[in-house]
């Protein structure tokens, strides 16, 4: 079994189906397209700061191992170690992508296989009841508080604690 977290907009309510048009589900684990494709897999799932990055390392690894003369069988180790590395950071690459674009993940659950996982979470979220939308607080309306913490004491405003007692 594998878990997979399931990804939406930030604003989604849950209950909502319009939100799962356009969700992701990422795989927690090993990527093995990622593993044989490597920057090509990024640029597909439009990741391309990764795919960039993958792509200057292993350009890197490879220049530097002919700088060095390296041994033939060394140098292919090297790069399947790469190779193997990017496989298991892949998904948590695009993972960590989805949240920094907004889309954080709001469930995840473990499932044999990926169908699985949809059905599963998508039937979460939609059982969820959709929250009843508050207005967003206003500081026209409310204005901050103004407190003194003794006679000739400087005002505090806002949030802060009471004021220093001198000593």
């Amino acid at each position: 079994m594998t878990t997979y977290t399931l990804h939406l907009a930030g604003d989604a309510r849950p209950g909502d189906p319009a939100a799962l048009e356009r969700a992701e589900i990422v795989k927690d684990g090993f990527s093995w397209g990622a593993f044989i494709f490597n920057c090509l897999w990024f640029f597909y799932h439009r990741l391309w700061l990764a795919g960039l990055l993958v792509l200057v390392v292993t350009l890197g690894l490879d220049l530097g191992l002919r700088a060095l003369d390296v041994n033939p069988a060394a140098a292919f180790v090297a790069e399947l170690l790469l190779a193997i590395l990017i496989g298991l950071e892949a998904n948590s690459l695009r993972r960590w992508t989805y949240e920094r674009h907004g889309r954080p993940a709001v469930d995840a659950v473990v499932a044999a296989h990926r169908d699985e996982a949809e059905a599963r979470s998508f039937a979460r979220w939609l059982q969820q009841a959709p929250a009843p939308r508050q207005p967003a607080p206003s500081s026209v309306l409310s204005p901050s508080p103004v407190f003194r913490a003794g006679p000739g004491a400087e005002p505090v405003i806002g949030l802060f604690p009471d004021a220093e007692r001198p000593r």
